[in-house]
């Protein structure tokens, strides 16, 4: 059996690692590099429980616990660690608790901690472009194979609802099943498919150079910015960085994921809260300024299992902020559904793309 996974993002790293586990034959095609959009740029904040009581819960829940166990079974370090999270606000101006030490001795005076949302025990984090890379390496060292191109079509067989192969570039590659898992640009496949809309949410972020001098707390915060309040998020990672984000927006989705840049107004205001909450988050200290498109759908859960009306058509996309969390338990139900027809680990059902309305292909022809 030959699959193709179309996409070297965390989605399709796992997908082939998992399936080249089973001793599937595995061909990732990537039009950029490994981990060249959300997946090299996210926060890789990793949660167990904050997804209890939505349908997310067991997917979460089986995939943080191969979160812990991969470090065993993969060679590299990608800075897995755990970690404790907080929540809290930023005093604004004429608050009483603005001048007041902050319960963490590495955040500016004002900056209230709330309460602890995450232990060593429910939370941890990974550096998402290493751990990508370092899954993708696996899956090539098992055997997989990486061919670069952009996917242009998909083959299918005299019934017309087969697919034989994928279409790269103008060449073929011919498979017994083909993986859609290419973050929001899935959307593009649309137009070979009956898949429902996948959306781009782009998120700014930062990078500081922290060294040692920032413990594993991660943090979600609230503050005020022009009278509106502003959630922002710290995550600071084993490799001595330090990842800042906030002010996510709907932006146009480029077709070529190498040209996503980040908005220079919502950077310079997101440095300048990062400068507020800590003496740490100073500008010579910025490695990189950055942003990226995460997946999202119409109901806000992703798109996991077979393409309806087709046969040998899978898709894995719409993770949202929790696609670097949930990376390692959809690769694996991926590789149950192909090899097996049924997953054994999780019910994936309620991610099934027929739960939605197909996109209209006609919407993509201008694009």
């Amino acid at each position: 059996m030959r699959v193709v996974v179309c996409g070297g993002g965390v989605i399709g790293a796992c997908a082939a690692y998992f399936l080249r586990r089973r001793g599937i034959d595995v061909t990732v095609v990537e039009r950029t590099e490994v981990a060249a959009a959300a997946s090299g740029k996210a926060g890789g904040f990793l949660a167990r429980d904050w997804c209890t009581g939505t349908p997310l819960d067991a997917l979460a829940r089986r995939s943080f616990a191969l979160h812990a166990q991969l470090p065993e079974e993969i060679s590299g370090d990608w800075g897995y660690r755990t970690m404790t999270a907080y929540s809290g606000f930023v005093a604004s101006d004429g608050d009483a608790r603005r001048d007041a030490p902050s319960a963490l001795g590495w955040l500016s005076d004002g900056v209230v901690i709330a309460q602890r949302i995450g232990t060593a025990e429910t939370t941890a984090i990974v550096h998402p472009r290493k751990f990508t890379s370092a899954v993708m390496n696996a899956a090539l060292a098992q055997g997989a194979e990486h061919r670069p191109g952009r996917v242009t079509g998909i083959t299918r067989g005299t019934d017309g609802a087969t697919a034989t192969g994928v279409e790269i570039d103008g060449d073929l590659i011919e498979a017994d099943a083909v993986v859609i898992a290419m973050g929001p640009w899935s959307l593009l496949a649309a137009q070979w498919m009956s898949l429902p809309a996948v959306y781009g949410q782009r998120s700014p972020s930062i990078v500081y150079d922290t060294a040692a001098d920032v413990p594993a707390e991660a943090l979600f915060l609230e503050c005020e910015e022009d009278g509106s309040a502003v959630s922002i998020e710290v995550f600071p990672r084993a490799d001595g960085s330090t990842h800042v984000t906030a002010l996510s927006d709907i932006a146009p989705l480029p077709l070529d994921p190498a040209a996503v840049a980040p908005d220079r107004d919502a950077i310079a205001r997101l440095q300048t809260m990062s400068e507020r909450l800590s003496p740490l988050f100073r500008p010579e200290r910025i490695i990189a300024q950055q942003a990226c498109f995460r997946p999202v759908t119409q109901d806000g859960l992703p798109l996991i299992g077979k393409v309806p009306r087709s046969d040998g058509l899978y898709v894995a996309t719409g993770h949202n902020v929790w696609g670097i969390l949930n990376a390692p338990a959809t690769g694996e139900a991926l590789a149950e559904l192909i090899a097996e027809g049924a997953t054994r680990e999780i019910d994936v059902s309620p991610f099934d793309p027929a739960r939605l309305t197909p996109l209209d292909p006609s919407l993509l022809q201008a694009r």
